[in-house]
């Protein structure tokens, strides 16, 4: 087996700790317990990017309703400044919506049925949002948060539910806040032109990889200039073919999901380094670790004829290094 590789600009290493990507969460001490109670101040740690840059922050005919969120309003936690619509659950997602008005900034923390692991994200004043549920089974917890002042943060909403999802692959094929492929026609028309008849899950994969890496030069000066809640809008990025770790990363995961391959984009540690890679799905060898990662300097992929020798997800974690370096953070 060998590496297919796609060496990014020289000092791009450097490079992620000024602003490669949006940071993808951090812990609030916020629990299920708290779901009713009023929190007059919340201390947040402010998202830096410098501190903790994530490697990676109308629908077209040709996708399938199903997949697409959807505020139903069938099930719903609202006062006069917010509204949380938990309808969907089921399929892997929340969805939030401020429907006051403010200058300050807004947060939604996602706190899931792992002990002490809160996604943290930003929102958008008047516009639904889609935020995965990527812990899987189990009891959240969704608070909508208001900047006070420098880090603290006021209560808006808060609701808990319990989720009980239709099918393991339900967070990953569906677009959330960080894979919005939802309203990217020109991403998911490009990835149906790739695919063309192809179906199986890992040429996909390789079809996928082999367009963006060798269609998207890295973007140093956005690297240097860009800010906390930077997230990627897919057919930008598509049309300017450049992008930072967090573009990249984005678009692979969004074209591969319009096909309808379950993908993970995974953030988390190798070693003591901050860094991305994507998990996808195929019959064959189940969920692959690392099918697609980026280890600081080089996006890479797993050569597809791994699935011949062994369906190990560890093995294959194995052939780009000790697996058990490797530390999953985050899920999108």
């Amino acid at each position: 087996m060998k590496f297919f590789k796609r060496l990014l600009p020289l000092g791009l290493a450097l490079s992620l700790l000024a602003g490669c990507a949006q940071t993808g969460g951090a812990s609030s001490g916020l629990t299920p317990d708290e779901e009713n109670i009023y929190v007059d101040q919340v201390t947040l740690e402010e998202i830096q990017i410098e501190d903790e840059a994530v490697a990676l922050a109308g629908a077209p005919a040709a996708l399938n309703d199903l997949v697409l969120p959807e505020a139903s309003g069938k099930q719903t936690k609202q006062n006069g400044r917010a509204v949380i619509d938990y309808s969907n659950v089921k399929d892997g997602y929340v969805m939030v919506k401020f429907t006051g008005t403010t200058k300050t900034r807004l947060k939604v923390q996602v706190a899931g049925p792992t002990p002490k692991l809160v996604y943290t994200y930003d929102l958008q004043e008047g516009v639904w949002t889609t935020f995965p549920l990527s812990d899987g089974n189990g009891s959240y917890t969704v608070t909508v948060l208001e900047n006070t002042q420098n880090t603290s943060y006021a209560q808006v909403l808060s609701t808990s539910f319990r989720v009980t999802l239709a099918d393991e692959f339900a967070p990953f094929l569906r677009p959330n806040q960080y894979v919005d492929y939802s309203v990217a026609p020109n991403a998911v028309a490009k990835a149906a032109e790739l695919a063309g008849s192809e179906t199986d899950a890992l040429k996909l994969v390789e079809i996928i990889y082999d367009y963006v890496v060798k269609n998207l030069t890295y973007d140093k000066h956005l690297a240097k200039t860009v800010k906390s809640g930077y997230l990627p809008v897919l057919d930008n990025v598509l049309a300017a073919q450049k992008g930072i770790c967090f573009d990249y990363a984005s678009l692979m995961t969004g074209m591969l999901r319009s096909l309808g391959v379950p993908c993970k984009l995974v953030v988390g540690y190798a070693g003591k380094q901050y860094h991305a890679w994507i998990n996808v799905w195929s019959e064959e060898t189940g969920w692959v670790d690392g099918a697609i990662y980026f280890d600081g300097s080089v996006w890479q992929r797993m050569d597809p004829t791994f699935a011949s020798s062994g369906k190990s997800s560890e093995s294959i974690m194995n052939y780009i290094g000790d697996g058990k370096n490797y530390t999953a953070k985050y899920l999108y």
